[in-house]
């Protein structure tokens, strides 16, 4: 699959950079260890909707570390160019580590199903069938993720320059209408996506769809949605 150059859409608020910055830099390079960060290599594009304000939509590209076959770690940006702007995070549990939550700790964490069953989320630049091994994968998983910072809404208001107020417990969509088209056709037109042709290609991966937690959530805040095969709500199964 392609990998183009998404740039993000804020600019944070600030003076330019000083001349303290390059010294700062070529010391850290040189000195400092970023251990923490290796092995956040695995690359994966989304929309996220908040789930108690669900028109607040966003494109968020994870980088993510594989920690083990059930546990994966994200941080989360507006983009994937080297301006791009920290989000936040998301962590995702397989369908196994989901059912020993308690139910109480359910209610944070968004089902994966119809992401990758609708094609929304891509993995950009990854061979088509390691991209695949990678969908299936996440078939049945979860996650938990917090926005800290909304730098491009699309419902309608400018986003911010800096983080501001509560972090936002996002969501994922569930039925085909749910995400803002306009939000939809400007990330494939800039990463030269076709979304319609993975949906596709993804069909193979229905038989793994098991019904999940949370596919519900979002159903009556959206007119005009449809269900997709293979995303179910245990409530519904």
């Amino acid at each position: 699959m392609s990998s183009k150059e998404r740039t993000s859409p804020m600019q944070p608020a600030g003076e330019g950079k000083g001349a303290w910055l390059a010294a700062l830099e070529q010391g850290s390079k040189l000195l400092q260890d970023t251990a923490p960060l290796n092995g956040f290599d695995a690359y994966v594009v989304g929309f996220h909707p908040a789930k108690d304000d669900p028109d607040m939509q966003m494109e968020a590209h994870h980088f993510c570390k594989v920690v083990n076959d059930d546990f994966i770690q994200c941080v989360l940006f507006d983009g994937n160019t080297k301006d791009a702007n920290l989000i936040g995070i998301e962590y995702i549990v397989s369908e196994k580590l989901h059912g020993t939550l308690p139910e109480e700790e359910r209610r944070y964490w968004h089902p994966h199903n119809f992401e990758v069953l609708s094609g929304q989320l891509v993995a950009p630049g990854l061979p088509d069938a390691a991209e695949k091994a990678l969908m299936k994968r996440l078939m049945n998983s979860y996650g938990k993720t917090w926005h800290t910072w909304h730098t491009g809404r699309h419902d309608g208001e400018p986003g911010h320059s800096l983080p501001m107020g509560d972090p936002m417990l996002m969501w994922s969509f569930n039925r085909e209408g749910e995400c803002d088209p306009a939000l939809e056709q400007h990330r494939e037109r800039a990463m030269g996506l076709d979304t319609a042709k993975t949906q596709q290609e993804r069909e193979s991966l229905l038989s793994e769809a098991h019904p999940q937690h949370g596919v519900n959530v979002l159903r009556d805040h959206f007119t005009g949605t449809a269900p997709m095969p293979g995303v179910v709500d245990v409530e519904d199964a």
